[in-house]
């Protein structure tokens, strides 16, 4: 698929007047569009909600904008559920997915009825000692170990994973929260990450459906929800095709249809905990070429670096790189694209063949808008910038600011190094 921005450069260059770059710029119409494709999907099934991966994208003026289609918020630490509460989702609309939990976390997702996703059997006694009962509505994550493949290919290794119980602790779990007063049950997994196939929820969905059905037989535990988590991806690569979410929604209803339908369990509803399919094709990073190096090498050096973006850094990510007013010329030269940082990984693109880059050019990172500004942090002193929002009718709205120096040194509690700063 053709990789193109969802921004001008006449508007960004209109954007540039009042915010400099680096920014981070996320397109409203495309995550409207996005999240009511999904609720149609699975329009389907009564029950289904999605959670949306607050990890993902931590900003709440762009989580309001799901809330518009029914979603609600999966939080994994103290801070997401702050966020979650202060912007009015509570109970039932946050599910809390955390591993290694703190006992603070715990009670504090209690205190806002959130649904509990316990990540290990000993997580039971650890929450009933900690808030003093037991949920009557709680849910468990499995963890089937070995690969996850459809057909040939390998799609993650669960077995590697930190995540989820085993099955057979997993029934054990059921039986002694049931003891404990659990009246309602879901169950969870999170099997392989960023596929971009049409079939790894289906296949996903089967496995939890089969293992579902096996569960409420031997225990009796009511099944409420049954819930995908994440793993839908996005195609980086302007060679992948993406997924096509309805045909996802009814391959997942093929299977319940065929799976729970007949075991009487065709009331369960479904969840998901989408964040890189919810947001990652609708954000940007926005950073300027400020210069040139010809040694080995041709670099182009930018105003952002690895803290504004560290995929490409930590793991080679690969991210789609426009330069803009240049779309049509030809990409006849070959580039590092190059952050400041003291790390030579600082690099968004390596031996990238791009047309040729004049400093002040305007490059728009692509599919940054999951797992992006979140992932930020401060080495070398740098801090991270704005997030701006256009919105539908094309203006633009800062939901964001930039950190600033005294950001930075708040924490010191030493002020007289801001002496002289603005």
């Amino acid at each position: 698929m053709k990789k193109e921005p969802f921004v001008t450069l006449e508007q960004l260059k209109e954007i540039t007047k009042t915010y400099p770059t680096p920014f981070y710029l996320y397109d409203e119409k495309g995550i409207r569009e996005n999240a009511r494709a999904l609720k149609e999907a699975f329009a389907w099934n009564p029950g289904y909600k999605e959670y949306f991966a607050v990890k993902a994208t931590p900003n709440p003026y762009l989580i309001n904008i799901l809330r518009d289609y029914g979603c609600g918020c999966d939080c994994s630490s103290m801070t997401e559920l702050m966020l979650s509460d202060a912007i009015g989702v509570r109970g039932e609309d946050i599910m809390f997915s955390s591993n290694d939990t703190p006992a603070e976390e715990f009670a504090y997702a209690a205190k806002l009825g959130a649904v509990i996703n316990l990540d290990d059997y000993t997580h039971i006694d650890f929450l009933e000692k900690t808030i003093g009962y037991i949920p009557e509505t709680i849910s468990c994550r499995y963890n089937p170990g070995g690969v996850f493949q459809i057909s040939n290919d390998i799609m993650d290794n669960p077995g590697d994973s930190k995540y989820g119980m085993t099955k057979e602790q997993l029934f054990d779990a059921y039986k002694v929260l049931m003891k404990k007063g659990a009246r309602r049950f879901g169950i969870h997994a999170f099997l392989a990450s960023n596929t971009v196939t049409n079939e790894y929820y289906p296949m996903l969905a089967k496995v939890l459906f089969e293992l579902a059905v096996e569960l409420r037989k031997e225990t009796g535990a009511d099944i409420r929800f049954i819930n995908l988590s994440g793993g839908i991806g996005i195609p980086y690569r302007p060679d992948q095709e993406g997924n096509d979410i309805r045909v996802i929604g009814e391959g997942v209803r093929r299977v319940y249809e065929e799976v729970l339908v007949p075991a009487g369990m065709g009331n369960v509803a479904i969840y998901t905990e989408l964040g890189r399919f919810m947001m990652g094709p609708y954000g940007c990073l926005v950073t300027k070429a400020i210069h040139e190096k010809h040694t080995h090498k041709e670099y182009i050096g930018c105003d952002a670096c690895a803290v504004n973006l560290m995929r490409p850094a930590m793991y080679g990510a690969y991210h789609h790189i426009t330069v803009m007013g240049k779309e049509k010329e030809p990409s006849d030269h070959v580039y590092d694209v190059t952050g400041s940082l003291c790390e030579n990984n600082d690099k968004f693109a390596i031996d990238r063949e791009l047309p040729k880059i004049d400093k002040g050019d305007l490059l728009v990172i692509h599919d940054t808008g999951a797992h992006g500004f979140a992932m930020g942090y401060n080495y070398n002193g740098k801090l991270k910038s704005a997030e701006l929002l256009l919105k539908e009718d094309g203006s633009v709205q800062l939901i964001r600011r930039a950190e600033t120096h005294k950001d930075y040194f708040a924490t010191f509690d030493c002020f007289d190094i801001l002496k002289g700063l603005v």
